[in-house]
């Protein structure tokens, strides 16, 4: 499937133009909801991002944070790094990344836990505040550039982020209530680590 703004990358992704939670709300389970089904704007922008410059990662190591599809861990492939890792908590997300990752021709590894890199960047982590609780430490603890997607979640804390670049990325209205996003790619600030 193509991406909105990517037209170098094709996803594996859900093809039912429904609402991720309608497509899981029928049944209880343990399973996480399919977030990597869906291509999100955070990680549409960040890669939009990454590939018009690939200098941010060219010959450095990569980690997306929060992989899902592994679209951001994809084009900093795609972009020359010199090693792109996906990270997930969800097994299936890793899964989904290594078969997006064949479908686009790049080599990238899994993990379920952050690896040290040169470069973290993190798509459309800021949704909730159970998850910011657990993402935000890890990348104020980050030696290395931090960039992240947002398209204005409301849990990113923006002082602690410089603006970089804005997209308006198209989205699928099932998803997201609307036709486009305005989206935003940040830098941690410098002064932000712990």
């Amino acid at each position: 499937m193509a991406v909105p703004l990517l037209p170098e990358v094709t996803l594996d992704l859900a093809h039912e133009d429904v609402g991720l939670f309608d497509a899981t709300g029928g049944y209880r389970s343990d399973t996480p909801p399919p977030f990597w089904s869906f291509a999100w704007p955070g990680g549409i922008a960040l890669a939009r991002f990454v590939l018009d410059r690939p200098e941010l990662v060219a010959g450095r190591t990569v980690v997306d944070l929060g992989a899902g599809s592994g679209l951001v861990a994809i084009a900093a492939a795609k972009a020359g790094a010199a090693a792109a890792t996906a990270v997930d908590s969800d097994p299936a997300a890793l899964a989904a990344a290594v078969r997006n990752a064949a479908l686009n021709g790049v080599p990238i590894a899994t993990a379920p836990a952050v690896v040290p890199a040169d470069v973290l960047l993190a798509g459309d982590v800021f949704y909730s505040p159970t998850v910011v609780a657990g993402v935000l430490p890890v990348l104020r603890s980050a030696t290395g550039t931090v960039l992240v997607g947002d398209p204005g979640r409301g849990y990113l804390p923006e002082r602690l982020f410089e603006p970089l670049a804005t997209y308006d990325v198209p989205v699928r209205p099932a998803l997201e209530s609307t036709g486009r996003m305005r989206t935003t790619v940040w830098r941690l600030r410098a002064t932000s680590s712990c």
